[in-house]
């Protein structure tokens, strides 16, 4: 077939060591953060399970409130990341 040539050489990306570095360093710490809020959330469910079951806001209660602040810190924590990760380079 015409136009098909497969025997061209790939192009690759080529990354920088200190930045492999940086970005791996600013995950870890993010990481860190996440597990630390998610720890909170399994300690006060496994040895306080009557603050988790308290209504807070609006008639929800805890464990609805923090499950959803969860979901919603990873997103934050996500978008920290990829500008961190942006402003290294």
């Amino acid at each position: 077939m015409a136009g098909l040539h497969f025997n061209t050489p790939e192009s690759r990306e080529t990354e920088d060591a200190t930045i492999v570095a940086h970005n791996a360093r600013t995950g870890l710490i993010l990481f860190a953060i996440y597990v630390a809020f998610y720890g909170g959330f399994m300690a006060l469910s496994a040895f306080w399970p009557a603050v988790m079951s308290q209504p807070l806001l609006a008639g929800v209660n805890v464990a609805v409130l923090y499950g959803f602040a969860l979901i919603g810190a990873a997103m934050i924590l996500a978008l920290i990341y990829m500008r961190m990760c942006r402003k290294a380079k």
